[in-house]
């Protein structure tokens, strides 16, 4: 199914003549611009393949983006016109810079709170309450909803996998079914936010849509988890798994690392929306708010531990005198090098292949059959669609770079259609191929699958909340 959506859209883009970009070569019936989709057609194949194949996702299209753009330089360089290709190279680099830097200072943060043992004090904490399977799996879902916001899609998936894979152990259906919910809710709680994805961030930061537009997505996005969880909840026994004891004590500072990232993201929004300044400038600046206090642990941990040890050995608590013996100074760059760089790699692949492509005139091909020979609404339900089996990221980052003539609300349908559209195969998003790997043998593309038309009838249900509560954005 997947390669014949992605043979289509290839055959889309090379089908008809397209009027070049403004000052540029229009190359799309060229030799060279063949060569180009076919090169991108070839490493995305490859993407596709990653958990089959066992190679990390940004090797290919970090080799087809320097091919790409090779033959263009190329292209430009024999029409003498060097400068208008390294232009365009350079705006290209521009955008992945700013996306990057601002992501990167999110994962920091979040591995943070993750080193400090945030994620584990609350898994230990639904474990331990020996909830039935349908209350975890609405409690699982309900808090992968509203937790994704704020720590993005995949690292919540990750973090309410890990919870039902202790409590339900062995037990097939409901891992895969709580699995499956955990990525709708995921998806469709990232899709109300800036922070929830990649492609919402994308929307943000091009000023197509502001932050608290986004939130007027909150009730389709709802609707977009409800309809499916509902039918699913039905096919769950309403059994009492064995209550497991955890004890997670909490390192130091791990909720004044949660209050600083808080403040770090109202810094970026208060940045963008009162200064007009780039988002990237309050959240690079919240990175400096992490290493002060990272500063100031390291600067007082011989204090506090000589006073936890003291408080430890008068009460007799063995376990934790050897956990102390074993505490390190928090370090603010072995955060940001555990950052997820293949995923940043990745999408510096992808933003400089479709950047690429759009130079050389198809996305004014794509733009011209999509929103213009079609109406905005039927595109920006097929383009939620496509990313089911082609990433959401190139789906985003092509139409923002065609910049179609939209209003907010055909804007916050795309956000919202791109951002769910994923959540109809295990393979469509961040979060599902995650869980892939994590419930490997209990969450699988098949078992995804069987629920596709309930998720598909959630999609289409969101879409139609969206168009009626927000009929004046449009």
């Amino acid at each position: 199914m997947w390669k014949l959506s992605l043979l289509a859209l290839v055959l889309l883009l090379i089908s008809a003549p397209a009027a070049a970009a403004a000052g540029s070569l229009d190359l799309t019936t060229s030799t060279a611009g063949i060569v180009a989709i076919i090169i991108f057609t070839a490493a995305y194949l490859l993407v596709m393949g990653e958990e089959r194949l066992h190679m990390r996702k940004s090797k290919p299209v970090l080799v087809a983006a320097g091919l790409i753009w090779i033959i263009i330089g190329w292209t430009y360089a024999n029409n003498n016109l060097p400068g208008l290709a390294e232009d365009a190279f350079r705006h290209n680099l521009l955008e992945f810079a700013e996306l990057m830097l601002f992501l990167l200072v999110a994962m920091t943060y979040i591995n943070a709170m993750e080193e400090r043992r945030l994620f584990d004090a609350l898994r230990a904490w639904m474990v331990k309450k020996g909830f039935s399977y349908r209350q975890l799996f609405w409690l699982s879902g309900g808090l992968a909803f509203f937790i994704s916001p704020v720590a993005d899609n995949l690292t919540t998936a990750l973090l309410m996998c890990a919870v039902i894979m202790k409590v339900a152990e062995g037990d097939k259906k409901f891992i895969s079914l709580a699995s499956i919910g955990i990525v709708i809710a995921a998806n469709a709680g990232g899709a109300f936010s800036p922070f929830g994805d990649i492609t919402t961030l994308m929307v943000w930061q091009a000023g197509m849509v502001t932050f608290s537009e986004f939130f007027a997505l909150f009730i389709p996005s709802v609707i977009n988890y409800l309809v499916p969880a509902l039918v699913m909840s039905f096919f769950i026994e309403n059994k009492q798994p064995s209550a497991v004891e955890e004890e997670v004590e909490l390192k130091r500072g791990a909720l004044r690392i949660t209050t600083l990232f808080l403040l770090t993201i109202a810094t970026a929004v208060v940045g963008h929306m009162w200064l007009h300044l780039p988002p990237v400038m309050g959240m690079m600046m919240g990175l400096g708010y992490l290493q002060f206090f990272g500063y100031y642990l390291r600067m007082t941990l011989p204090g506090s531990l000589a006073r936890k040890r003291a408080h430890a050995e008068r009460a007799g608590d063995m376990k934790r005198l050897e956990r102390l013996g074993s505490v390190v100074p928090f370090d603010v760059f072995s955060r940001v090098q555990r950052a997820e760089w293949d995923t940043l790699l990745f999408f510096y692949g992808i933003v400089m292949c479709v950047g690429g492509l759009g130079f050389m005139g198809y996305l004014s091909l794509l733009s011209e059959t999509l929103y213009t020979d079609w109406h905005p609404t039927y595109a920006n339900v097929a383009l939620g669609l496509m990313s089911a089996v082609i990433d959401n990221i190139p789906v985003m980052f092509a139409v923002l770079s065609m910049q179609p003539d939209m209003s907010h609300g055909q804007w916050l349908l795309i956000t919202l259609t791109a951002g769910t559209g994923g959540s109809l195969l295990s393979i469509g998003s961040a979060a599902g191929v995650a869980l892939m790997g994590q419930a490997r043998g209990y969450y699988t593309f098949a078992s995804h699958l069987k629920w596709a038309p309930v998720i598909l009838l959630g999609y289409f249900a969101s879409i139609a909340a969206h168009l009626w509560l927000n009929e004046a954005l449009f």
